[in-house]
């Protein structure tokens, strides 16, 4: 049975902040926040993306919505060019493409009811009735298991899981078929963590939902996604299943976040060589931008950038690195 086409594709994705010229004709600094990132998102699945603060993750998410527009490269959904979509016609492209915020109170207009909230995208986007419209907030409401009282709320009446809970309401509205969620539960406790997850996961299920899940905690990443990007200084390192990345990393960095990360029953790993350090943003090297961190750094790696390649035999699990960690040293949960 042939695979499914991608749902989404991001082709040679670039986003530079900065550059050009001054009033007076000198250059000014440029951030090359997102670098040549290449992937694709396929339907039904969940695509973790993780990586360092700073290494671009966020800003490749606001891409994926529509909320920023690359400096080079393409972003195709269902195969059509979402920039020039959303030139044509951005409820359309609005409607299959939503996001869920970091902090959900900040997410949510203070000023506005709950109601008038959640009605947003259902009269802007889709032109809803208001019979339709109370039919559909009803739902909403009890899709994300909130009581239909709190519709006549203001957002600062909530706790983070509660007004989380809203802020996912909302990006359903309008009936999506991708959720762009960038770091959706980093600002609540541990157990109201559980309680969000459970809740798209079973949300998921119900909407036949696709994800991209933006995260730094690499417990929450491997325990809801299919496939993981490893992202660093703005490029991808790693591109594979969750198992895969996990049980065998095929980059240092992957390698260096996994024995970073705390696990029960194992002893904390030693801090990373000194000497390490990150590149400056103004100035990518020419070489892999790990480098001056890599325990396994050759000549070649600072003097050409490694390509993502693949890194198994049936070409699933991607890595950008001339000499990869071994696949049987030091897997996530051995001491």
């Amino acid at each position: 049975m042939a695979e499914a086409a991608p749902l989404l594709e991001v082709e040679a994705v670039e986003r530079t902040f900065g550059g050009g010229r001054s009033l007076f004709g000198l250059a000014r600094p440029a951030v090359h926040a997102v670098q040549q990132v290449t992937l694709d998102v396929r339907p039904g699945e969940t695509l973790g993306i993780v990586g360092e603060s700073g290494c671009g993750k966020s800003t490749l998410a606001r891409m994926l919505a529509g909320l920023d527009r690359p400096s080079g490269g393409v972003i195709r959904f269902r195969g059509a060019d979402l920039a020039e979509a959303a030139r044509r016609d951005f409820k359309a492209t609005a409607r299959r493409v939503q996001y869920v915020f970091q902090d959900p109170l900040a997410s949510l207009n203070p000023r506005k009811t709950i109601r008038t909230i959640l009605e947003a995208p259902l009269i802007h986007l889709l032109g809803l009735s208001r019979r339709r419209r109370e039919e559909r907030l009803a739902e909403l409401m009890e899709a994300v298991n909130l009581r239909p009282e709190f519709l006549q709320r203001y957002p600062h009446e909530f706790s983070g899981g509660q007004a989380q809970r809203i802020a996912i309401a909302r990006a359903l509205a309008a009936g999506p078929e991708l959720l762009v969620l960038d770091e959706p539960v980093s600002a609540l406790d541990v157990s109201i963590q559980a309680q969000v997850l459970n809740l798209l996961d079973a949300l998921k299920q119900r909407f036949g939902l696709t994800y991209v899940f933006i995260s730094h905690d690499l417990a929450v990443v491997e325990s809801v996604s299919d496939r993981i990007a490893v992202m660093y200084f703005g490029r991808l390192a790693e591109l594979g299943p969750a198992g895969s990345i996990f049980a065998a990393p095929r980059h240092h960095y992957t390698r260096l976040l996994l024995d970073s990360a705390p696990v029960p029953g194992r002893p904390l790993q030693a801090a990373e060589r000194e000497g390490g350090e990150l590149p400056d943003p103004y100035r990518p090297p020419p070489g892999c931008a790990f480098a001056a961190r890599c325990p396994a750094a050759e000549t070649d790696c600072r003097e050409r950038r490694p390509s993502l390649e693949s890194a198994a035999d049936d070409g699933n699990h991607l890595a950008a690195c001339f000499h990869p960690p071994s696949v049987t040293g030091g897997s996530r949960g051995k001491g």
